[in-house]
């Protein structure tokens, strides 16, 4: 019922933009423009990611939680790629709004599968809940008592007042989940970013400022498109040397990141002469806080009143972090344990598939994923060498295994980029490199293969590697053979046979990032009791009806007529149907 539900707010989701287009609030999706005569690639964007968004819910509703968290964080990619196109338009970014707060919803409500201690989505909610906590306290500061909690040289002084205090019976209370998540991950990452803060010189504390912003999760993404441990928008992460390309974002690189993120907190605290001040400008930039030291006359964090109500909690805030992790047991809360991130790292030298290392490593990909989290592709980047992290002791076991493997096993497809010209198309560029339209379709996410702009750059695979699905011979029992359809998704088939995506990518052969075209072949496991008839290429399908369905949403689903739903079921002219109804459906294959 809930899926029923969740399923259906997303097809709305995703219907949006076209229908939007009648009343003149959006451009037909065949000719996105905006006023100054360029492409709007915001709307298709946004379409993917509504698309993923019910791929999730679905992947969800079958148990597979790798399959969510690797969707979830394709629209993290998709939401962070629209922040990049520039200024949106008042309709694009009420939309864009509207999605993010479904999608944080849903991810924080209704999820079932994720292990939220490596889901990439920031639980932004957590900090609304804080701020509405502490809101209604205005603080006195000036002649106001507060007490020293630390105040040693070369640490950030830390003190106690009444905003702190709430802080802490916050996270004591309402916040107590998420910090126990947070202190989880602490040993995980201290020794690592605090040796990077000591180099520059900096107060450990500020480890504390990470928790705050992201919770130490280094796949952390805000509504703010901010990402990463240190929660860099892009602009900023340019600014201190953070790349993000195709294959890497350096943001989510907790060395990388940690180190950048020093040198921007040194920055600010030589602006400000106050760790407080530099903090404040980390969460709201040094332009605003100097207009308040004018504004209020006074270069005290306390007396800043008119900052926004989400910096004036996040000094108080990371205080109370900070006290609590100091002594977890004094607050109730447990001491943390686990093993520090320690790492060996060897050097890869062309595009290397990530399964193909973790193998080498002795270790799971979802390890090697852990330990190398700025890796947004399935493989290395293949312009350059490539140092990746292995857990310390690994390396000796892996130069041994990669090097005996031969270039074809060890390797992945290598690609080089092509930039649209006038008079290019999909064929063209396919018969010139040697490689098929579908794989150049696959590799770009390109869904019309009518829509290209000059100037626009495609990743082209090159060496003969095919990126499509590799079919064994013959159909295996209990699956169907299944003709994609214009607008199907792993997930939705999944649905219909009662299967999951990950099975489907298993049995062809697909690796996550490949994408399905319509005409495609596809073997697919059918659960117990559908009946496939070979000759007539249907499957018989029974349909439980939920809350909320219709015959004709229903028909829509299946891709069926409403005459035929109505007579394999016996279904009189008012198409009335009610929860709990079994509905028999004979979907056509090929």
């Amino acid at each position: 019922m809930l899926l029923s539900a969740l399923i259906l707010t997303s097809m709305l989701f995703a219907q949006q933009g076209s229908a939007k287009s009648e009343n003149g609030s959006h451009i037909d999706n065949e000719d996105f423009v905006n006023v100054n005569g360029n492409e709007n690639r915001f709307p298709l964007i946004l379409s993917d990611a509504k698309s993923l968004f019910s791929e999730a819910i679905i992947a969800d509703h079958h148990g597979d939680s790798l399959e969510v968290l690797y969707v979830l964080d394709k629209i993290v990619e998709l939401l962070t790629e629209a922040e990049q196109l520039g200024d949106m338009s008042e309709d694009d970014q009420e939309e864009f709004s509207r999605f993010e707060e479904t999608l944080i919803h849903t991810y924080q409500n209704n999820f079932i599968t994720i292990d939220e201690t490596s889901a990439s989505i920031a639980t932004a909610s957590l900090k609304e809940e804080l701020s509405r906590y502490l809101d209604p306290i205005e603080i006195e500061i000036n002649g106001a008592s507060f007490k020293v909690i630390d105040d040693r040289e070369g640490h950030m002084p830390l003190v106690m007042n009444s905003r702190v205090e709430r802080a802490i019976s916050f996270f004591q209370t309402d916040g107590r989940q998420s910090f126990e998540r947070w202190l989880a991950r602490y040993p995980f990452y201290e020794s690592v970013i605090k040796e990077i803060l000591d180099q520059h010189e900096l107060p450990e504390e500020l480890i504390y400022h990470a928790m705050v912003e992201s919770g130490l999760n280094p796949r952390a993404y805000s509504r703010a498109h901010a990402a990463g441990m240190w929660q860099f928008i892009n602009s900023t992460a340019k600014i201190y040397g953070l790349d993000r390309t195709w294959w890497v974002d350096e943001r989510r690189d907790p060395i990388r990141a940690t180190d950048a993120a020093a040198k921007y907190l040194k920055d600010l605290y030589i602006e400000f002469d106050d760790w407080y001040l530099a903090l404040a400008a980390y969460n709201a930039g040094a332009g605003r806080i100097n207009r308040a030291i004018r504004l209020h006359q006074t270069r005290d964090f306390w007396s800043l009143n008119s900052l926004p109500k989400e910096t004036k909690n996040h000094v108080p805030t990371v205080l109370a972090t900070a006290i609590i992790a100091t002594d977890p047991l004094e607050y109730g809360f447990e001491e943390p344990t686990g093993s520090p991130f320690n790492y060996d790292q060897v050097t890869v030298e062309k595009s290397a598939d990530l399964a193909v290392l973790a193998k080498c490593a002795g270790i799971k990909l979802k390890e090697l994923r852990e330990y190398n989290p700025e890796l947004r592709q399935h493989a290395t980047p293949p312009d350059e060498s490539y140092d990746l992290k292995i857990p310390a002791g690994t390396r000796k076991t892996f130069l041994a295994a990669f090097t005996s493997l031969n270039d074809e096993q060890r390797f992945a497809p290598q690609y080089m980029v092509h930039v649209v010209q006038r008079g290019n198309n999909l064929s063209w560029i396919a018969k010139k490199y040697g490689v098929s339209i579908n794989q150049i379709a696959s590799f770009n996410k390109i869904k019309n293969y009518h829509r290209l702009r000059i100037g626009q750059k495609l990743t082209i695979p090159v060496s003969g590697a095919s990126s499509g699905p590799v079919l064994v011979a013959g159909t295996p029992p209990n699956t169907v053979a299944y003709v994609v359809r214009k607008g199907d998704t792993l997930g939705h088939i999944a649905m219909r046979y009662g299967s999951s995506a990950r099975r489907i990518r298993q049995l062809n052969g697909l690796r996550y990032g490949t994408y399905i075209l319509p005409g495609q072949k596809l073997k697919v496991p059918v659960r117990e009791g559908n009946q496939v008839t070979s000759a007539s290429k249907y499957v018989k399908e029974i349909y439980t009806v939920r809350t909320g369905d219709t015959l004709s949403h229903i028909a829509d689903r299946y891709r069926v007529g409403m005459s035929k739903l109505r007579q394999w079921n016996s279904i009189k002219d008012n198409d009335f149907i009610i929860p709990g109804q079994r509905l028999v459906i004979y979907v056509k294959q090929g």
